[in-house]
């Protein structure tokens, strides 16, 4: 046999080096960085490479290469997943015996497992608000014709989104694709998901590591119902006056403020001329991400990306340059407001949040502040508060999620929003990739 490698060149010449000839599960620790990770009948592990973090999953060559195309098709929809990097089949080791190929995707940054999320206490809004980004995610992929089929809170991620929460999808293994879903298709992906979801809230209520006021199977049941609501919202048909059309832009931001994008609207009238029936047709998800992309090489998420190209239009606008290019403006932008907003951080605040979501609050700050002082302040002048009256007093998010302090200094500070479990300790989580994980502290980040 020979090895394998399905990878970009970019990506083929870091993943040489690791020790494919050997059982991912016996992988030397130097090799490995420590993140939390949700359950999975496979061997996983994360691995950082040229200053980029990978997760690799031991799995049978032609489900990682089913799984590798249709990560591949999601990606190509813009929908919310992790991002497929490659596929190594032809793995042998040493004394012959044939090992399971290994898919790669690349680890998403800033983000946590939902059990992980949920293996704290929270507070009830924070719960309501993950629940209603994990179905915003199942929408999305219905809405496109995908079934998940295995959804659960070990193989869905957590995201921070310009205030909001984001959900994607991590393992597509059982996934399908199709041209639309049925209904009883959808319902059945949402069946799989609550009865899914329910055990692991059950599994961690048996361990003691879910909210004791949280009850699992009530907290199980709002997925479905919430579901049902986000769906009708999404593609329910609405009838008014055709005296009533301001309800035609209502609409709209309704589901802007959902996270999706109206590409189309159908609109009816009768033959009276006096009913109009609305259907928006949500077709393009990503959109303001992908403009965001194309006019700064910026890359946000959806909320953020819409916050941003928001702050874009107002300056647009303030400038008075509606009519120049808008790659121009867009340039200019990130010169003298996006950039000037980074550089205000200090390095040594730069992990405790994303760029995009930093550039989010100080526009939040500079609201709240020109409100208190009476008087119109400057992004610049707002970053610059901010960073000393609210980041700097922030937990150290990047350090939560384990990237920070680890392995090149096994001497190095402990940052101080995180817990280090004995590996060996009789109160050592079972899920965390390797030793030295760190506990999220989510009380400490509800309170900011």
């Amino acid at each position: 046999m020979e090895l394998r490698i399905l990878a970009t060149p970019q990506e083929q010449a870091g993943l040489l080096n690791l020790p494919w000839d050997t059982p991912l599960e016996d992988w030397p620790a130097f090799h490995l960085v420590a993140l939390p990770r949700g359950i999975s009948r496979h061997v996983v592990r994360f691995v950082r490479i040229n200053r980029r973090v990978y997760a690799i999953k031991e799995i049978v060559e032609s489900f990682a290469m089913r799984e590798y195309g249709l990560l591949r098709e999601l990606q190509r929809l813009r929908l919310p997943t992790v991002v497929p990097v490659g596929v190594v089949g032809g793995r042998q080791s040493p004394t012959g015996e044939v090992l399971d190929a290994a898919l790669i995707t690349r680890h998403l940054e800033w983000s946590l497992p939902y059990r992980a999320v949920f293996s704290d206490h929270l507070q009830p809004d924070t719960v309501d608000r993950l629940v209603d980004a994990l179905v915003a995610l199942f929408v999305k992929l219905h809405l496109f014709g995908f079934a998940w089929n295995d959804c659960s809170l070990s193989n869905t991620l957590f995201r921070r989104d310009a205030g909001a929460f984001a959900a994607y999808l991590v393992d597509a293994e059982t996934g399908e694709m199709h041209r639309e879903l049925s209904a009883g298709q959808r319902q059945h992906d949402l069946d799989t998901a609550t009865l899914n979801i329910a055990g692991e809230f059950l599994d961690l209520a048996a361990g003691e590591r879910l909210d004791p006021t949280l009850d699992p199977v009530e907290v199980a049941r709002r997925v479905p119902e919430r579901y049902e609501r986000l769906w009708d919202e999404v593609t329910g048909t609405e009838e008014f006056d055709v005296n009533d059309l301001w309800r035609i832009t209502r609409r709209m931001e309704r589901l802007n403020e959902l996270g999706f994008d109206v590409d189309e609207l159908d609109v009816v009238t009768d033959i009276g001329g006096r009913t109009v029936r609305l259907r928006p047709k949500v077709v393009d998800v990503g959109h303001h991400r992908a403009r965001l992309m194309r006019l700064t090489g910026i890359d946000a998420q959806e909320n953020q990306a819409r916050r941003l190209l928001n702050d874009l239009d107002a300056y647009r606008a303030a400038t008075d340059q509606q009519g120049e290019d808008e790659a121009i403006v867009a340039h200019e932008w990130v010169t003298r407001v996006y950039r000037p907003v980074q550089l205000a951080v200090p390095r040594e605040l730069r992990g405790k949040l994303e760029p995009a979501e930093v550039f989010h609050e100080v526009l939040e700050h500079r609201w709240y502040l020109s409100q208190r002082l009476g008087r119109e302040v400057s992004t610049e002048e707002a970053a610059h508060d901010y960073v000393e009256t609210v980041l700097r007093h922030r937990p150290d998010e990047a350090a939560v999620l384990g990237r920070a302090v680890r392995a090149r200094d096994p001497n190095a500070p402990i940052p101080r929003a995180a817990t280090v479990y004995d590996p060996g300790a009789a109160d050592a989580p079972d899920d965390m990739d390797a030793t030295q994980p760190f506990r999220v502290p989510w009380d400490e980040l509800d309170e900011h």
